[in-house]
């Protein structure tokens, strides 16, 4: 069995493949500080909850964009899966090129998803993960990483409008009944939900536009991108889980059992 670790500014990510099968997933928060042995146990607590023993997991694969985590989280599937988990970095084998100017800038997340988008989608495409940050990567057709629009995630935006002002109250992030709002959670919500809408299509449409490349595909994922995907044509794909699936293919290379 593969234990998958997507670790993201928000949440830990994580997925257990057999074979190509995503088996289950679960997910943690980041930002709670825990030990080794809170990480290690938890984990494998989790693993036998579903039926598995620890002794099964054969392999751990972790993307991590949040480095003052690593040591801990390292250390407890060390001492409690017994694993030495592979590092998204330098070194690992991908099968794609970085096109940006400073290589080791490219957050690993970024490198992930467009090694699952050109492996189960193909190129060129948009991969847009709505995350902490929005995040909107081209991938060509040959499996690189082009270039990447980065912006503040949804709910990042609304956590700064809460913080930043007086008297905007926290919110549920959804599709308001009306964008004609007459009260504050409405207003809020149809500024936030039409926002993203309206920067995503902008944002697509300029990408391509620039790039002038035909037939892009659009893929979006991220826990925020199936309401926005759900509400515009520019989107073509939703996959919730195409991070944990890159993490399975990038493992699959780096072990030689995939070209």
């Amino acid at each position: 069995m593969l234990l998958v670790v997507d670790i993201g500014n928000t949440n830990i990510t994580c997925g257990f493949f057999n074979g190509d099968e995503l088996s289950g997933s679960f997910r943690m928060m980041t930002q709670t500080q825990k030990t080794s042995d809170e990480y290690g146990v938890f984990i494998r607590n989790i693993l036998e909850l579903n039926g598995y023993k620890y002794t099964e997991v054969e392999d751990v694969v972790i993307a991590s964009v949040v480095p003052n985590v690593m040591h801990s989280f390292v250390s407890g599937l060390k001492k409690y899966l017994e694993v030495d988990p592979i590092i998204v970095g330098p070194g690992i084998k991908t099968g794609i090129k970085i096109g940006a100017e400073n290589p080791k800038e490219v957050g690993a997340d970024l490198i992930v998803d467009a090694v699952a988008v050109k492996e189960l989608y193909g190129g060129p495409a948009i991969v847009i993960d709505f995350g902490t940050a929005t995040t909107y990567e081209l991938v060509l057709e040959d499996g690189t990483e082009d270039s990447v629009v980065i912006c503040p995630g949804i709910r990042l935006s609304a956590k700064a409008l809460n913080t930043g002002t007086a008297k905007i109250p926290e919110i549920e992030i959804k599709k308001p009944k009306t964008i004609l709002g007459k009260e504050t959670t409405v207003c809020l919500q149809a500024g936030l939900f039409y926002g993203a809408i309206g920067q995503t299509e902008y944002i697509v449409k300029k990408m391509i536009e620039e790039s002038g490349l035909k037939n892009v595909k659009v893929i979006a994922t991220g826990g925020l991108g199936r309401i926005i995907a759900n509400e515009t044509e520019c989107i073509d794909i939703y996959d919730s889980m195409l991070t944990l699936k890159g993490l399975r293919i990038i493992r699959d290379k780096h072990r030689g059992i995939r070209a």
